[in-house]
């Protein structure tokens, strides 16, 4: 009972889902999207069918002709419902893998889930498989490198890192662990750059590792959909999260708040490992994500953050 393709008209119509080989043969940069979309129609299916055999029994005019019907036009209900993208799990997915999600303007990504997500985790958004399509072009200067700009943002992992990299190198020092993980984990919190929370005015709120604003919490907050794990489920919710002026003080904040936190001690005493402290702070409760620890390795043994992290070490000026 496979869902054709989100852009087919009726879920009968399996030539979406042959273009859509097609295109995922050529990494069109669209198929993530598409991929997302078929999934969560498969899923809304599942749901319906759920509630269907969950049935106290069988009503007057059901027979096996009735069900197949009923099984078409579930199937049908599921590509519409899909398609008109208000449930939200496949903007959800294709942040997850690294995309861009429908609805903000700027298209869709070649990155996958190895490379990073978008953000919103129980400290912040927590949100990756072999390695994506990457950007082969030598890094350039950033023109994102004022990072005082309410319109800071990466156009790609390059920049992303070598805007990080000097404020990276700096807090890591503090934390006494290596700059590549800090960098890891704004990548994942941030989808690269690519799905900073903005302020109410629409300005960047340059939180790169997901805090949120609580009680004590005394500045700026930028309010934000984000993605929880509660009881082992997904569910989206509204959440209030620390804003900042420049990219600086995003990550001194990050300072502050994992040196001054007791339950992130034991993160601190193994950030000689950037595996163990990435371990560390999602044991402790950093993230509802069970695997956001696993994520941030694996952005870390990727060759996407190890040749952006080269390359912006070139760029450096000797001295």
């Amino acid at each position: 009972m496979d869902i054709a393709s989100q852009y087919a008209d009726v879920y009968t119509d399996f030539q979406g889902l042959s273009e859509l080989r097609a295109q995922a043969a050529n990494n069109d940069n669209g198929t993530l999207r598409k991929v997302a979309g078929q999934f969560e129609a498969l899923f809304i299916q599942m749901m319906l069918k759920s509630m269907r055999d969950a049935s106290l029994g069988e009503g007057v005019m059901d027979s096996d002709q009735v069900k197949t019907y009923q099984t078409m036009f579930d199937q049908q209900i599921a590509l519409d419902l899909s398609r008109r993208g208000n449930l939200g799990l496949a903007d959800m997915l294709v942040r997850q893998l690294g995309g861009t999600a429908a609805g903000n303007g700027k298209g869709d990504s070649t990155d996958t889930a190895a490379d990073g997500a978008a953000a919103g985790s129980s400290a912040g958004m927590p949100l990756h498989a072999a390695d994506a399509p990457r950007n082969d072009t030598a890094a350039q200067p950033s023109a994102s490198q004022q990072d005082s700009d309410s319109d800071w943002q990466p156009d790609s992992p390059e920049s992303f890192v070598s805007d990080l990299l000097p404020h990276a190198r700096q807090a890591a020092a503090e934390l006494g662990t290596r700059p590549e993980v800090l960098i890891a984990q704004a990548a994942l919190e941030t989808g690269w750059g690519q799905h900073i929370m903005r302020n109410p005015d629409g300005s960047n709120s340059f939180n790169l590792f997901g805090i949120k604003a609580d009680a004590n919490w005394q500045g700026a907050r930028a309010l934000t959909d984000t993605v929880e794990y509660r009881d082992g489920l997904m569910r989206r919710e509204r959440a209030p999260f620390r804003a900042y002026d420049s990219l600086a003080e995003s990550f001194s904040d990050y300072v502050d708040f994992i040196k001054s936190s007791p339950r992130y001690r034991e993160a601190l005493n193994q950030a000689g490992d950037p595996s163990a402290y990435a371990q560390a702070l999602s044991q402790a409760g950093y993230a509802t994500d069970p695997d956001y620890h696993g994520k941030i390795e694996t952005i870390l043994g990727g060759s996407r953050l190890r040749d952006a992290v080269s390359a912006a070490a070139a760029e450096e000026p000797l001295g």
